[in-house]
């Protein structure tokens, strides 16, 4: 299956991802700032506030979240996506698979419904099987499937409908993406133009990944931004001499996408 136009040439529509942290979305951040470039509207939702994701034993819970959430809009600044286009959840990090599953979907489907996006950038549930992914990005997966369903009926989360003036909704097109292993990948999107911004938006994580995972500071000398940006790089993906990012790419109903 593939999009009628090719991603490297949509423009005009409503993108949303949502990951489980603020740094998921740097699978897709060539993409995602191409897409920006292209005037589509590009929106993040992050479900946790990755208030757990640290060595460094010195940072806590709101200190963790906080540095999260200014590292994700200082990314996202770099891909030309505006901070008003990122949202939060708040849910805890580590625990998503744990929050109450319903109460999740629906605060969900009313981003859905509200942002009503024609594409959707999500972890890959799986096709035929149910992927492995850690805790929170198998949950978010599997939210996000659940949610893109539910979006669609009426009569389910009908005071959405009923009584905040929104509409049921159902999400054309799909790219989902993974860390690990690329079999079901059916597109590669040439993000050639875009390396620099995906390189320095990964720069910007500064708490998971270089020296700051175990003793965060907030600004890195000149050699280990330097070094940041090359580890950033170095996981930039080839094919055929050019950078390019990998989905599997889905259009249709929401009950087939992971068939």
């Amino acid at each position: 299956m593939k999009p009628d136009l090719p991603v490297e040439k949509w423009t005009g529509k409503t993108i949303m991802l949502i990951g489980a942290h603020a740094d998921d979305d740097q699978l897709s951040h060539g993409t995602l700032a191409m897409l920006q470039a292209h005037q589509n509207q590009v929106y993040v939702v992050t479900l946790t506030t990755g208030n757990v994701g640290t060595q460094d034993p010195n940072l806590s819970r709101t200190q963790l979240a906080q540095i999260r959430r200014q590292e994700e809009l200082a990314a996202l600044a770099e891909l030309g996506i505006p901070g008003e286009h990122y949202i939060n959840l708040g849910y805890d990090d580590g625990l998503l698979e744990f929050e109450d599953r319903k109460a999740v979907v629906e605060n969900l489907v009313l981003w859905i419904r509200k942002l009503r996006p024609d594409v959707l950038f999500a972890w890959d549930p799986g096709k035929n099987y149910q992927r492995w992914h850690k805790s929170d990005h198998r949950a978010a997966a599997y939210l996000a499937a659940d949610a893109s369903r539910a979006a669609m009926w009426r009569l389910l989360f009908e005071g959405q409908i009923t009584q905040q003036g929104m509409k049921e909704y159902m999400i054309p097109e799909y790219l989902f993406f993974n860390d690990y292993d690329h079999e079901d990948e059916n597109i590669a999107v040439d993000i050639s133009d875009f390396v620099e911004k995906k390189v320095n938006a990964g720069a910007k994580y500064i708490s998971q990944f270089g020296p700051g995972w175990k003793n965060y500071k907030p600004v890195l000398s000149e050699a280990e931004l330097k070094d940041m940006r090359e580890m950033t790089r170095k996981r930039v993906r080839m094919k055929d001499g050019k950078a390019f990012e990998g989905f599997r790419y889905y259009r249709g109903l929401p009950d087939g996408l992971g068939k």
